[in-house]
């Protein structure tokens, strides 16, 4: 792994934007907690005073109008703390906001929006950088390659077994259904996908935090006859440690986690409680690259295999993917498996799936080519008016 610290780009913010959309799905994306029925999507444009812009995004999925919330906040707290103030690079803004909205974090309590908010934040500002550098965001974080691998995610429980043909025929060689919707649907389904997947094939499930450990212990010698690469948050992400520790002393596949903890005591404790194979952290949901690079570090010196969370529009998906690049290990990139061209448009790149692998852009600086959100929008979503 690159053991290296991140670099240092000085930078003065001249402009911080928010720009909210929302795609309305033909079919409705199923969780165990809930169901998106259309695609939100908030995306952070920032300027510093050279003109120099980059471009990140903010976690907004659930609820509803987290996306319209969390750009108001962006608009009425981060921007004004960043507007005309000089920092040594990315990290120091991050340290800077965090530190700043502390309080306020708690005051309000809301302290997951004021995170994922700084997140987008950060992921704009590495993207700036690395485009003031003339280099592909995976290059300028020190990356050797730009070739990872990915997998299919966020198939339904309803139409699975298409799904994942549709995915395999774009190229897919690696698939995670989700789970959590009572335990003999759950296993018809994942059945199901492992006789028409094959047995060599990476097959994971996702529990959305379904289950409790009862639950869970019942389910797990069910799951073993299905090979499963790992199983995601079979547990809410605020059980006792002990309670993954039972768990993990019965099940026979490999636990996976993260996206739903924040903060370098959350993840260490984490770390320190070896339940997790995979590791998971999301980075437009915190701590964006400059707080989830030494956690990715700290989780490989471990052992852990890192594996980004992510499911949204094409930025956060892009800056995820050149985070992976630059992490190194054998960790795969989660690629949503629902239609969402604010996702898929704003990501060409990633959509061109070879037997398993994508290639991220070689030449063009920051996350790729600027983003023609306006476009895309005007095409496929309606922008979101923020009064």
């Amino acid at each position: 792994m690159n053991e290296t610290a991140l670099p240092r780009a000085p930078l003065r913010i001249a402009s911080v934007q928010a720009h909210v959309f929302r795609y309305p799905v033909k079919v409705p994306v199923r969780t165990s907690f809930g169901t998106m029925t259309d695609r939100p999507a908030l995306f952070v444009q920032v300027q510093d005073e050279d003109g120099a812009e980059g471009w990140g995004e903010v976690w907004c999925n659930f609820p509803a109008c987290g996306a319209e919330h969390r750009a108001r906040l962006l608009h009425s707290v981060m921007a004004p703390l960043l507007q005309g103030q000089a920092f040594g690079g990315p990290a120091a803004a991050w340290e800077s906001l965090t530190r700043q909205t502390a309080v306020l974090a708690i005051q309000s309590g809301e302290p997951g929006p004021m995170a994922q908010a700084i997140a987008g934040i950060d992921l704009a500002l590495w993207d700036l950088a690395a485009r003031r550098a003339g280099q592909p965001l995976w290059r300028y974080l020190g990356a050797q390659r730009s070739r990872i691998p990915v997998y299919a995610s966020g198939i339904n429980p309803q139409g699975s077994v298409e799904m994942a043909q549709q995915m395999r025929s774009a190229g897919h060689c690696a698939f995670k259904l989700k789970v959590g919707f009572g335990a003999e649907r759950d296993i018809e389904n994942l059945a199901a996908l492992r006789r028409e997947l094959g047995e060599s094939t990476p097959l994971m499930a996702d529990a959305n935090q379904a289950w409790t450990l009862q639950e869970a212990l019942s389910m797990a010698p069910r799951l073993a006859p299905l090979h499963l690469g790992w199983l995601e948050e079979p547990l809410r992400a605020d059980r006792p440690w002990s309670e993954w520790q039972q768990l993990k002393a019965q099940a026979p596949m490999p636990l996976a986690g993260g996206e739903n903890l924040a903060g370098d005591e959350a993840f260490d404790a984490a770390i320190a409680a070896r339940v997790f194979s995979v590791m998971q952290p999301d980075a437009a949901k915190w701590g964006g690259i400059s707080a989830c690079w030494p956690v990715v570090q700290r989780a490989r010196a471990a052992g852990l295999r890192y594996c980004p969370h992510y499911l949204g529009g094409g930025l956060g998906l892009l800056a995820s993917a050149h985070l992976l690049a630059a992490a190194g290990g054998d960790g795969l990139l989660e690629i949503d498996s629902n239609d969402n061209p604010l996702r898929s448009a704003l990501s060409p790149q990633l959509c061109d799936i070879d037997d398993g692998w994508v290639t991220l852009d070689d030449e063009t600086p920051g996350i790729g080519a600027p983003p023609d959100v306006a476009g895309v929008a005007a095409s496929v979503a309606r922008p979101v008016a923020l009064s």
